[in-house]
């Protein structure tokens, strides 16, 4: 006769789906902040993460509907409005004197030219040093709104709102 069980309840967090706590460990391991992005329909988030025995700590916080100040006038849950919270996220970094992060998706999945890595590829631009594999960065015209304008008859101003964000 069977004397215990052999199911294991997972984690609540596994249960949810929130997260996957064999890749959390070896990215909290190294010591390094996170570049932690998340993207929804309507929005995208960028934060800058370290680790606390007490709990995670947000250092910067960034979202796309915070584009708005800078002349943004497009969709936020594109790749352009990602690209630019990248860039956002990367400049308020660059203020309080963070250079390295580590690039964490979370339960994403990793697809080559996502929007996921279109926030990577904003935050490169805007100075910061993160590794990465180049083939999986969006291309060019995704970044800068050629797709949407195409079929939109809509005039995106990426450059433009990237240069106020820079110069800000």
């Amino acid at each position: 006769m069977a004397s215990g069980t052999i199911y294991k309840v997972e984690r609540r967090r596994r249960r949810q789906g929130k997260t996957d706590y064999r890749k959390r460990y070896k990215t909290i391991k190294g010591g390094e902040r996170r570049l932690v992005t998340r993207i929804s329909a309507n929005n995208v988030i960028a934060q800058i993460v370290e680790y606390s025995a007490q709990g995670d700590k947000t250092v910067v916080n960034t979202t796309a509907k915070e584009l708005k100040k800078y002349g943004w006038n497009g969709h936020n849950g594109n790749a352009s409005a990602a690209y630019l919270t990248g860039v956002l996220c990367g400049k308020k970094c660059a203020k309080i004197k963070i250079t390295t992060a580590v690039f964490d998706i979370g339960l994403h999945t990793p697809v080559h030219g996502s929007n996921v890595f279109a926030v990577l590829k904003g935050a490169l631009d805007a100075g910061m040093k993160i590794n990465h594999d180049p083939k999986c960065l969006p291309k060019e015209e995704r970044l800068m709104g050629k797709d949407v304008e195409s079929f939109r008859k809509v005039k995106l101003n990426v450059a433009g709102v990237k240069q106020k964000i820079m110069g800000a």
